[in-house]
């Protein structure tokens, strides 16, 4: 499949790789946030929409001045792939309705609400010095299926659909897919943190068959997915507060449990606004 570029968004995106800010005779470029809370920050302050929880820290906010972009971010937490075309909580408007036929540049974060991974952090949990119980994948495991595997199976043409309905709507929109960031180093961090080592392995797997999900599906579907378990590999929540880019159970920095904190933000917009501007070095045409 080609990549959907027109001339004035290669325009505004060489001006941006070369100068960092759009070109002063060119419009700014025209920016779309879609997605969920990994992107919208649940109580890192300051909180600028009560009823997704969308902070002024979260990475599209802190990512739109990097790239000199008008940003309309729509990211909602709790956010599922349903509530991209629909009515979010029966209220929230459509995050696809942000799209325009002009928009440059749209991120998009999701997954993770669609195959019910936060019921595993209630159901996992073991706060008890020794653990009881059967294990998080045991847990998941019907019939010798797991579970979140079949789910994720099942979310992956969800995300493909919302690929192509991104490009219809926004033809000539640069797209960029983003996962999440790392939530536990191997073998956790018990009892610390209420996952034993084994149910936290088992958990950042899963969330990282997610994101090995969401990486074909751009590939697939004519975006760029940014890496942003990587870089946090050695930031996650078994790590001390300085360390952190992701909050666990007790958060010693503003930020929902098991979510990123402003740091991890920070961080996570550097990623993408790389990601953005060395398009051309990794599976864009030459800018």
């Amino acid at each position: 499949m080609p990549l959907r570029w027109s001339g004035a968004v290669l325009a505004a995106l060489l001006a941006i790789v070369t100068t960092g800010t759009p070109a002063a005779a060119d419009r700014p470029l025209r920016y779309v946030a879609l997605g969920d809370s990994s992107a919208a920050g649940p109580l890192i302050p300051n909180q600028i929409d009560a009823t997704c929880l969308r902070s002024d820290r979260g990475w599209p906010q802190v990512l739109a001045p990097r790239l000199g972009a008008v940003l309309t971010n729509v990211t909602c937490s709790g956010a599922r792939t349903p509530d991209l075309a629909g009515r979010q909580f029966g209220t929230v408007a459509p995050q696809f309705d942000a799209l325009r036929r002009d928009t440059d540049l749209v991120t998009l974060a999701i997954g993770a609400n669609d195959i019910n991974m936060g019921a595993a952090f209630v159901t996992c949990a073991q706060p008890g010095p020794v653990p009881t119980g059967p294990t998080c994948q045991e847990r998941y495991t019907v019939d010798g299926v797991d579970q979140f595997a079949a789910r994720i199976d099942e979310t992956a043409p969800k995300v493909a659909a919302a690929l192509e309905e991104i490009h219809r709507r926004s033809p000539r929109a640069h797209v960029v897919v983003v996962g999440y960031l790392t939530y536990w180093r191997p073998g956790g961090c018990y009892p610390g943190d209420p996952y034993t080592p084994a149910d936290a392995d088992y958990l950042q797997a899963t969330a990282d068959r997610v994101m090995a999900m969401l990486a074909r599906q751009a590939r697939a579907h004519d975006a760029v997915y940014a890496d942003i378990r990587t870089p946090s590999a050695r930031h996650g929540l078994c790590e001390p507060p300085a360390r952190r880019w992701l909050e666990g159970a007790v958060p010693a920095a503003p930020a929902y449990p098991y979510h990123p904190n402003a740091t991890g933000m920070a961080h996570a917009a550097a990623i993408v606004s790389k990601a953005v501007k060395d398009c051309d070095r990794h599976r864009c045409p030459r800018l």
